[in-house]
């Protein structure tokens, strides 16, 4: 059976008549910017975050940068950030014209280090910018603990953390926070798009300038901005899709629970960790393997799509090779342990069953005869369902 990684299309095939039915009255309007689309949007996704403000913007990387300028972060600052994840995280805080500090995650991967977080911050640390990856959020009172500290703001990225939950709490019910609404999230747009969620209301006056030219009224530019603007046919499909996300989150749920119970006593592969403090919303389910690569071509032979997310860490990237933020292989020794072994399973909200028991028995069939993974730094990977 042919398993594809992620069906993208078939949120739309659901919702045809509903997502038909938003475009068509875009289209009708006349209005395709700074709509109506937009503020009715920006309503609902704040009050599903359970914050007061949304600003939505063009797209995730836009949110962070946006964000970090809005708080006064620029050239000559640092932002402590995780060493393990999408090089966006990065981008973002170079656009600023500050400098990202990479830090390695905790053991089980889930969050940053917090003496590593510690050790990062200078006289020149303006904030830190926990990543709520795999739609597993991280573990934020240590991190905020740290930021009161030493007078840092905290901004978290998002982007694969829509509906997800930290102590019971909503990710984006925080003070700033990044979301991305890119085709493949849990909360997609039909292209790019982001926004920024923060109950502050001068920061989310600051970003809507910054998104805009730096212009509130046509023709009277106030800062030095961009033009970062969610269109109206993307806030219409937002729109369109938000109710059905909890659905969809809890059918991630449902996948990554059948992995979990099926594939976690297998030595070769780690499944994924799950805190208790968490609800994850399963934007990745992400084993790890020694013989990654092997493990990959053996799955890819039975038919079952898989990825690899991230390959190279950032620090290692040509993008940074002549930043000072770059540096040598061992430097972040958890990020780079990583990169090597991480492997994306299929998982989404309108994956069968019958595709998900093609996944298990792939994986299955592929680790047998590989070496046993040792459990990084002498810790054993605690299995999603011994969440509770």
């Amino acid at each position: 059976m042919n398993v594809p990684f992620l069906d993208a299309g078939a949120a739309y095939r659901e919702l045809r008549a509903d997502i038909d039915a938003a475009l068509q009255r875009v289209a009708a309007s006349g209005r395709y910017l700074l709509g109506p689309e937009l503020e009715g949007f920006e309503a609902d996704f704040a009050a599903y975050c359970d914050n007061d403000h949304c600003v939505a913007v063009g797209s995730g990387c836009d949110a962070l940068e946006l964000a970090l300028r809005a708080l006064g972060i620029g050239p000559g600052d640092e932002v402590v950030v995780p060493a393990h994840t999408f090089i966006g995280t990065w981008l973002a805080v170079s656009a600023t014209g500050a400098r990202p500090v990479g830090v390695d995650p905790t053991p089980d991967g889930l969050s940053m280090d917090t003496a590593q977080v510690e050790a990062a911050i200078t006289p020149r640390t303006r904030a830190v910018m926990p990543v709520h990856l795999h739609g597993h959020p991280a573990d934020l009172d240590p991190l905020l603990a740290i930021a009161r500290r030493h007078g840092l703001a905290v901004v978290e990225d998002a982007a694969q953390a829509h509906g997800a939950r930290y102590r019971g709490t909503r990710i984006g019910s925080g003070h700033v926070v990044a979301f991305s609404f890119y085709p493949g999230k849990n909360l997609g747009a039909m292209g790019d798009g982001g926004a920024v969620v923060t109950g502050d209301a001068a920061v989310a006056e600051r970003i809507r300038l910054l998104r805009n030219c730096g212009s509130r009224e046509k023709y009277r530019h106030e800062v030095q901005a961009t033009n970062s603007r969610l269109d109206e046919f993307q806030a219409a499909v937002l729109r369109a899709k938000l109710p059905r996300l909890e659905v969809w989150n809890a059918r991630r749920v449902r996948v990554a629970e059948r992995y979990s119970q099926a594939l976690g006593a297998i030595p070769q592969i780690a499944t994924p960790a799950t805190a208790p403090w968490a609800d994850p919303v399963w934007h990745l389910y992400v084993i790890r393997c020694a013989e990654r690569d092997e493990l990959r071509r053996r799955i890819e032979r039975s038919g079952v799509n898989t990825l690899i997310h991230y390959p190279v860490a950032p620090h290692r990237t040509p993008a940074y090779a002549d930043d000072p933020a770059g540096a040598p292989a061992g430097t972040h020794p958890r990020s780079e342990r990583l990169a090597a072994e991480s492997l994306s399973l299929p998982l989404g909200p309108h994956l069968g069953d019958d595709e998900a028991l093609a996944v298990v028995a792939a994986v299955r069939a592929a680790a047998s005869g590989l070496p046993a993974y040792p459990a990084p730094d002498g810790h054993r990977l605690p299995l999603a369902t011994e969440k509770r």
